[in-house]
């Protein structure tokens, strides 16, 4: 089955999140990521390789006065192993300097298996939790460029063993 089958229904139930703003307060969004980065909450690192090109849009605030913007986007892993799409909703601290958390939730190719794997990350669940946190600056009025990191995890529900994933990767951001 081709990446693009993996994702093609997840993407388009997700898709409506992305669009709950108004497109003109929108951004689009690419990065690339270092695959599987060994941290103290991942406890993995070196079974999957690889690089991840992401691409995705975050929306206008939800709410006036508050940061809460949706986003999805999705990540292809250059050697092919796990792959990913995610939505959820990011809040932006800052404006010149700011940092970014969110909080979401993502689908992934990878293994779901409960159980240790020697040549791929048993994630334990298709569906995973999906915090991530970035640090930027702006560039210019539309633009803005970030370091970023990504964790998915299903947090011990789908079973005892819960070995996560990490990447760590730079995100260009462009209001549309």
């Amino acid at each position: 089955m081709t990446i693009a089958r993996h994702f093609a229904v997840p993407m388009a139930l997700l898709a409506p999140l992305a669009m709950a703003a108004p497109a003109h307060a929108g951004e689009v969004f690419g990065g690339v990521y270092k695959h599987a980065v060994a941290t103290p909450l991942s406890l993995e690192g070196g079974r999957e390789q690889g690089v991840d090109f992401q691409l995705g849009f975050r929306g206008g605030r939800l709410f006036p006065g508050l940061g809460l913007q949706p986003y999805a986007f999705g990540a292809l892993n250059s050697a092919g192993d796990t792959s990913y799409a995610a939505a959820g909703l990011s809040w932006k601290f800052g404006d010149k300097f700011f940092v970014r958390p969110g909080l979401g939730l993502a689908i992934h190719n990878g293994s779901a298996a409960k159980f240790d794997r020697p040549d791929r990350i048993a994630l334990g669940s298709r569906v995973l939790f999906e915090p991530e946190l970035g640090v930027g600056l702006r560039v210019t009025r539309n633009a803005t460029i970030e370091a970023h990191w990504i964790h998915m995890s299903h947090g011990t529900l789908a079973s005892g063993q819960n070995p996560g994933i990490d990447n760590i990767g730079a995100r260009f951001n462009l209001g549309l």
